[in-house]
C-alpha cells in the first residue's frame, strides 16, 4: 500500500511519462495537440484521461448546464454512434445520465480494467491503450466536430 504522498508522486510521474510518450503523436488535422487537455472547441464538453489502481479510461463528458441542450447534443451523438463505434477499436460505453460531483452529465467512454497506475510495469500498456483511444477519437472528432459545434452555437 502506498502513502498519499507516494501516490501523488506516482501520478505525477505517470502523467509526465504519458506526455512524453505522446509527444511525437500527430492529430489527424491539428498541427499540435496537448493530448492531456484535448481541445474539443466546445464549452462544457471535455475529453478526459483517467487512470487509477483499477481503471484506465478515456472519457468524453458532456456537461452542458441546460438539460434540453444536453439531450439535443446527446441525441446527435447517438446519430453518430455507428460511425464512432466503427472508428474506435474497442467497446464504447454510452451513459446518457450520470451524476458527477453533484451535476448530471452525459458520458461516452472507453475503459480497461486490466492494469494499475500503481504498478509501474503496467505503464507502457496503459500508455499504449490511451494513445490508441486518443488517436481513434481524434480521427472521429475532427471529422464530425463541426456538426456538434453548430448544435451548441
Amino acid at each position: 500500500m502506498f502513502s498519499k504522498a507516494e501516490k501523488k508522486q506516482m501520478n505525477i510521474a505517470f502523467w509526465d511519462g504519458f506526455k512524453q510518450y505522446m509527444k511525437s503523436s500527430k492529430s489527424s488535422v491539428l498541427p499540435r495537440v496537448n493530448w492531456l487537455s484535448y481541445p474539443t472547441d466546445l464549452k462544457h464538453a471535455y475529453l478526459r484521461l483517467f487512470c487509477n489502481e483499477t481503471t484506465s479510461a478515456l472519457r468524453f463528458d458532456i456537461q452542458l448546464k441546460d438539460e434540453d441542450i444536453r439531450m439535443l447534443f446527446w441525441d446527435q451523438l447517438i446519430e453518430l454512434k455507428t460511425l464512432l463505434n466503427k472508428t474506435m477499436n474497442t467497446e464504447t460505453l454510452w451513459v446518457k445520465n450520470i451524476e458527477v460531483d453533484g451535476a448530471l452529465i452525459s458520458r461516452i467512454h472507453w475503459e480497461s480494467n486490466e492494469w494499475s497506475l500503481y504498478n509501474t510495469k503496467d505503464w507502457r500498456k496503459i500508455y499504449r491503450y490511451l494513445k490508441e483511444r486518443l488517436l481513434e477519437f481524434d480521427l472521429f472528432y475532427q471529422e464530425y466536430k463541426e456538426i456538434l459545434i453548430n448544435l451548441i452555437k
